[in-house]
């Protein structure tokens, strides 16, 4: 049902379309200067203040102009197979042949008319054709009927304020995040180097093999084993990849093992896992802490646990230490395989590093551990911005939520 008020029409109506284009790429006069000239790599951002590549004075002569307040989106290109790109132009700009500028009507509010297209995002791409080339391709006469349920233009600029304010939070909030994660690897590449010293500390860091401060575990259970008597959940590459912690909380894979054979293998809490292969060299010594007991809970086969002595290596110091890229590039060297790349147990073993006292790496991991709650919570705070304005969106555009407009 329409709201009250609001009017049902289509795109064409509320918006001309204009088309872009290229400058000669042979023409270097034309290349480098000032002028902002929008691609579909600069359509991450939704408010367009600048663009990776820039026209001179001659190459924007060359050029169509989108005024400031149009909206700008990607017609044809690869990224439509998963994406429609929506991004507000804040000042006049230039761009190319793969996109169309929606200019608004007198009635429409243009920063109004970028938050209804990027809440259209789904529909959109249902739109969506598939070229010749296998690039995606959106007809404009199929955007140009595409129906819109239209507010007064008051109730648009109110609409448009009120999610403006919104991204003006989570634009805050990812600065905050930025400044703290830049912070962090500051810390870690001081702390972790010893570069920077606690005032208690003194004397020389010990020179040490990793098979002298740990354990080295190789499990030989494969996901795609079939010949097991017991059913266990397996932790595997993509679970390292992708958490700093192993928890309870994630997902493990299903498996079978032998009973006989997998009593050392079960993740214990202080555990540090690191990926012992993979196709990509940069992907090898990816560690992840086990920070909570686990049940029944199983090393997967391209995993190497490192069990710390706890009388000479703390578990949260050691993950630190292999999130280093330093850390990471020295694995790499210490790697093998021509389609594969992975380390052999002797390798791991063999690694050699500078080792603070026990009670340092503590006091380093202190700090760093309270570094990632700071970071975590900002993670947490982005992603309820980013959830509650989505919601508030659907609801404002559709108007099922309504808001009160000053008459005058």
């Amino acid at each position: 049902m329409l709201p009250a008020n609001w009017k049902a029409t289509e795109l064409g109506e509320i918006a001309k379309f204009s088309s872009g284009g290229t400058p000669s790429k042979e023409n270097a006069g034309f290349w480098g200067g000032v002028h902002p000239w929008i691609t579909a790599k600069d359509l991450k951002q939704h408010y367009l203040k600048k663009s990776i590549d820039t026209l001179t004075d001659a190459g924007l002569a060359n050029t169509k102009l989108a005024p400031a307040g149009a909206s700008l989106i990607l017609v044809r290109g690869m990224t439509l197979l998963k994406d429609f790109p929506v991004g507000y132009v804040t000042r006049p700009m230039s761009f190319n042949q793969d996109i169309k500028a929606l200019i608004p009507e007198k009635e429409v509010d243009g920063l109004f008319l970028s938050f209804f297209l990027a809440s259209q995002k789904e529909k959109m791409r249902q739109l969506v054709s598939i070229a010749g080339h296998g690039t995606g391709r959106l007809d404009t006469e199929s955007i140009k009927s595409f129906p819109v349920n239209l507010p007064s233009l008051g109730e648009q600029k109110k609409i448009a304020k009120i999610l403006s304010t919104w991204d003006q939070a989570i634009s805050t909030t990812e600065r905050l995040l930025a400044n703290s994660q830049q912070q962090k690897k500051a810390l870690m590449q001081q702390l972790l180097a010893g570069k920077t010293r606690f005032s208690k500390f003194e004397g020389e860091w010990r020179h040490s093999s990793l098979s002298s401060i740990v354990e080295v575990i190789i499990s030989p259970v494969d996901k795609k084993s079939e010949c097991g008597e017991v059913a266990v959940n397996l932790c595997n590459y993509t679970d390292v990849y992708k958490n700093n912690y192993i928890t309870s909380r994630i997902k493990f894979m299903n498996a079978t093992a032998k009973e006989t054979e997998i009593e050392k293998y079960f993740l214990k809490k202080g555990d540090v896992i690191i990926t012992k292969d993979s196709e990509t060299p940069g992907d090898i010594a990816i560690s992840a802490l086990v920070s909570e007991e686990l049940n029944n809970v199983l090393c997967g086969y391209h995993l190497a646990i490192l069990r710390p002595n706890k009388n000479l290596v703390d578990s949260d110091f050691l993950n630190f230490l292999f999130s280093l890229p330093i850390t990471r590039y020295y694995f790499f060297t210490l790697a093998t395989g021509a389609t594969r790349f992975g380390l052999s147990i002797g390798g791991i073993k063999n690694a050699h590093f500078n080792m603070p006292s026990l009670e340092e790496q503590k006091r380093i991991a202190q700090v760093l551990t309270v570094a990632n709650s700071e970071i975590e919570i900002l993670q947490q705070k982005l992603a309820c911005l980013k959830q509650e304005k989505k919601a508030l969106m659907q609801q404002l555009l559709t108007g099922k939520r309504r808001v009160k407009v000053d008459e005058s």
